[in-house]
């Protein structure tokens, strides 16, 4: 592997990497395996075709594709670290040429640590809320159990508050059909809050086989951004209504959740509630230390590789969020009716903030000389390669020299907060001082 360096403005440096197939190999026989395993051929079981079958039955292209992410991670990451560069986010990557058996060339710009001047944090002194579970919670939370575990009977009279009801729905906008806005044996539950506020009102006092036309409007805040601040006409045909009968709290309630007893089920219950207070507070906590290091901090020019690897990593969350909701990207952007470029501008402050919060924890990692163990590391994995014992792929992910990188930089931003939070945090049990 061999490179070539040149400055760019804004503190960034464009690397031209040059692997030559030799040094490329090894990766292309891993990914000759990965193919294999999800190629059927002819004689071998799944991952265990010779490289020379796997590359007579999907081309050698088709291989050094599948290999070009771990072969540019590796040859990258051996660049920067020959180059001596401390670098920041992910690099921009522009492969130059790319053919079997030959040199294969791209670049990558990167950002460069910019130079920044931390305030006198030892003054910011914030406030750390006790966490507590009230009653109401409790309640609330045996009273969801409660629906969960409700049965649901047809009946015959009308909709009341606690019921359920089954009908069609048909939304329309000034005539038009709204995109998404019909459903079939649509359930509505009544006492449950709904994506359309006044929906459940509307349903109040029908019974099966009646119709009913009214219109709803959306609130201005409304997360589907083409019908926020919209009135729309929504048309329901009730199929049937379903009284739903909620078992009574006791012994046997419990019993039917795996717990011996109510007192044991209120008092798993509560250990759970304070178990989340406890780590929202401390979320709540470090957000509010790092927006005042932000606010009392002067930067000089963050990268704009760096700020669009933010958006790139954030663009990636909200996919993967979407995806586990069964959304796709595609129906969430026509839903709120923007573009990908346009969601990437909607990225650009908050990837600002990302990226001042990164560059605030590597300079108190540096200044306070806050370090991380090889053997910490190495531990850390080793609870990831147990947790993923599984997953072949992820594990192979694992030994990869950049991995054992990100890891050391997650342990050390857990250090940098445990040790601002010593520097800063006070309780709400301690007197304020006078302005």
């Amino acid at each position: 592997m061999t490179f070539i360096q040149k400055n760019l403005p804004q503190s960034q440096v464009e690397l031209t990497i040059t692997v030559k197939p030799e040094d490329y190999q090894n990766h292309l026989l891993k990914a000759a395996e990965r193919i294999s395993e999800r190629t059927k051929i002819q004689g071998f079981r799944p991952g265990k075709a010779p490289y020379e079958l796997v590359k007579r039955a999907v081309g050698e292209m088709n291989i050094l594709n599948e290999a070009l992410e771990s072969i540019v991670q590796q040859s990258f990451y051996q660049a920067v670290t020959e180059a001596q560069l401390e670098t920041i986010g992910m690099p921009k990557i522009d492969i130059d040429k790319i053919a079997p058996s030959n040199d294969l060339v791209y670049k990558a710009t990167v950002a460069l640590l910019p130079e920044i001047s931390l305030g006198d944090y030892i003054k910011i002194k914030i406030e750390k809320k006790t966490p507590t579970v009230t009653e109401t919670q409790l309640e609330e939370t045996l009273e969801n159990l409660r629906k969960i575990q409700a049965k649901e009977e047809i009946k015959t009279g009308i909709a009341e508050e606690v019921d359920m009801v089954m009908l069609d729905m048909d939304m329309k906008l000034d005539n038009v059909p709204v995109e998404g806005g019909q459903g079939k044996n649509y359930r509505v539950y009544l006492s449950e809050d709904h994506y359309i506020p006044g929906f459940n009102k509307e349903l109040l006092g029908l019974k099966k086989g009646d119709q009913k036309t009214f219109p709803i409007s959306f609130p201005k805040t409304h997360y589907q951004k083409h019908l926020a601040g919209k009135t729309v006409d929504v048309s329901v045909a009730i199929h049937d209504v379903f009284e739903r009968q909620l078992p009574p709290l006791g012994d046997d309630f419990a019993k039917a959740l795996g717990q011996e007893s109510m007192d044991r089920l209120r008092e798993l219950l509560r250990g759970n509630l304070m178990k989340e207070a406890t780590q929202k507070a401390e979320e709540q906590v470090e957000i509010a230390i790092f927006d005042e290091l932000i606010a009392t901090t002067k930067f000089g020019d963050i990268p704009e590789v760096l700020l669009d690897a933010e958006r790139r990593k954030m663009f990636y969350e909200l996919t993967r969020d979407l995806e586990r909701s069964g959304v796709s990207i595609e129906n969430y952007l026509r839903d709120i009716k923007k573009t990908e470029k346009e969601l990437f501008d909607d990225f650009k402050e908050q990837a600002t903030k990302r990226a001042k919060s990164a560059l605030v924890s590597r300079k108190i990692t540096k200044d306070h000389n806050i370090t991380v163990e090889d053997k910490e590391i190495d531990a850390e994995i080793t609870m990831m390669e147990s947790v993923y014992r599984d997953n072949k792929e992820y594990l192979e992910q694992l030994k990869k020299p950049e991995v054992r990188g990100t890891v050391k930089t997650i342990l050390q931003n857990k250090k940098v907060i445990a040790w601002l939070k010593e520097q800063v945090l006070r309780t709400t049990s301690e007197p304020k001082k006078s302005e």
